[in-house]
């Protein structure tokens, strides 16, 4: 027990001890920390009074700095001051000396106008002193020589205005004449004139001249299939490398061309092929022949024009007369006539459209026994053409008086744009017409279904109805339309009348 109680004290004093050595320790930390606490505290106490003197170090140089740059720019803006100062002082200057120069050149103009007043008082003093005198010895008064004077004024007056009117209505005649002739020159000027020759055959080139044997076929049916469908004379002859069409009528000879190159080119010549590619060629002509017509009026601003119109502007796009295209002289003498109906004051749109129309009746597909204005006249009547642009049609060959100046102007503009050989005009319109009065008197028969007027003329070509005709029958049709042309027809030499029957039966396999 004893030894228990020993025990027990000892580890109270062993425990006592080390507290009492904990609190030692820690009161030896806690001294330490403090003295650390006060040796920070004073160097952040020194720093801080460093950073503040280099601030305010800093602060004073801005400030001097600051205050130099402000009284240089003072010092400059007190330059700038002084000059302006003294620029408003001389500005002043000037101006006090301008004043009294203006002063002293007032005082002088009073001076100067008192002076002229008194001038003026001894000029009307003279004047009414020398009218008294001049009243005496004239012995008539101011109102009575005012008479007198006015009277003289007046005859001379009349005099000089009468040769004045004289010497106007000169000039204006002279005027007048150079005036138009002035517009002709520059309406000639202005619309360029598009010549070409007047043909009436064509040219294909061959590729080689075993092509030409290919074109006639086995015993000629080939070329005989494309002169009865066309209705055009096809020579083939020793001109290397060439095929010659010949046609008085531009559109069959485009035709022919256009088809021939193709099959040329193809290489496949027989009647089938022949006669689907004449087809084909056909209805592109028609096409192009149409939107020549429609290219032509949009060109020129004409509307309201129908179908046929159109149409038949299209077909002179083939034709040429003259020596121009057909086509291309009437666009021609549309312009013509708009500039000079511009320049005359007249109805410009009428213009253009008679002159447009002047020559419609070339492109009727029959024109028969009456002239292309009698043929223009018809057709633009069943257009519903205004009586000025029907009196334009028939007047501009002088067939009728012109009823308007815009049918005188078509005339003016149809004389400008003709600039042709005149000794060819007779011989080819004369040649056509005879080649389609041949063409129309073979049709006349019941029996001929078309007729082609080949070889210059020397030949026509008819094609009988294979129904109406038997083989006799086609060789008194040949007959009767050789005498009837003996009869009614006037030519040189003789003409051959080929008379064609064939007889077609075709049928479809399934």
């Amino acid at each position: 027990m004893l030894y228990g109680i020993v025990s027990l004290v000892s580890i109270l004093l062993g425990g006592l001890t080390g507290f009492i050595i904990r609190i030692v320790i820690a009161k030896i930390n806690l001294n330490s920390a403090e003295n650390r606490a006060k040796i920070i505290l004073r160097e952040s106490k020194l720093e801080a009074e460093s950073k503040k003197k280099e601030l305010l170090l800093e602060s004073k140089t801005l400030l001097i700095q600051e205050r130099n740059n402000f009284e240089r720019e003072t010092k400059e803006r007190r330059v700038e001051l002084q000059r302006f100062e003294k620029r408003i002082v001389q500005k002043e200057e000037q101006l006090d000396k301008k004043i009294e120069d203006v002063e002293k050149r007032v005082k002088d103009i009073g001076t100067k106008e008192k002076e002229s007043e008194d001038k003026q008082r001894d000029i009307l003093n003279l004047q009414q002193k020398w009218q008294h005198e001049l009243e005496k010895l004239s012995g008539l008064s101011s109102e009575q020589a005012k008479e007198m004077l006015i009277k003289n004024i007046e005859e001379q007056a009349r005099e000089d205005a009468h040769h004045l009117v004289l010497k106007i209505e000169e000039e204006a005649n002279r005027t007048a004449t150079k005036k138009s002739r002035e517009v002709l020159i520059n309406t000639i000027q202005r619309v360029a004139s598009e010549v070409t020759s007047d043909v009436t055959i064509s040219s294909v080139s061959l590729p080689n001249d075993e092509m030409k044997g290919r074109i006639i076929g086995r015993e000629g049916r080939n070329i005989r299939a494309l002169e009865t469908l066309i209705g055009v004379d096809i020579i083939i002859d020793d001109t290397p490398e060439a095929v010659v069409i010949s046609c008085f009528d531009p559109v069959r000879r485009e035709i022919a061309k256009i088809a021939l190159t193709r099959l040329v080119t193809d290489g496949r010549i027989h009647p089938t092929r022949i006669e689907e590619v004449v087809n084909k060629v056909m209805n592109e002509v028609n096409e192009m022949i149409f939107d020549e017509g429609e290219k032509t009026v949009m060109q020129l601003g004409i509307h309201g024009l129908p179908v046929e119109g159109i149409i038949a502007l299209g077909r002179l796009y083939f034709r040429t007369s003259y020596g121009q295209n057909v086509l291309y002289h009437s666009t021609e003498v549309a312009k013509i006539a708009g500039i000079l109906a511009a320049e005359l004051g007249c109805d410009v749109a009428l213009a253009k459209r008679a002159g447009l129309l002047h020559d419609i009746g070339k492109g009727a597909t029959t024109d028969g026994e009456s002239s292309h204005t009698e043929a223009g006249y018809e057709m633009a009547k069943k257009m519903g053409e205004s009586e000025q642009v029907l009196n334009a049609i028939l007047s501009h060959h002088g067939d009728v008086e012109p009823n308007c100046l815009e049918s005188v102007i078509v005339q003016i503009a149809d004389a400008i744009s003709a600039s042709r050989p005149g000794a060819r005009r007779e011989s080819i319109e004369g040649y056509i017409k005879r080649l389609e009065n041949l063409e129309k008197l073979a049709e006349g028969f019941e029996e001929v279904e078309k007729a082609f007027a080949i070889q210059a003329g020397r030949e026509v070509r008819v094609i009988l109805n294979n129904l109406k005709t038997d083989d006799v029958t086609a060789s008194e049709v040949a007959r009767n339309i050789a005498k009837k042309i003996e009869s009614e027809l006037r030519y040189p030499g003789k003409i051959k009348v080929t008379a064609i029957r064939e007889s077609r039966f075709i049928e479809y396999a399934r």
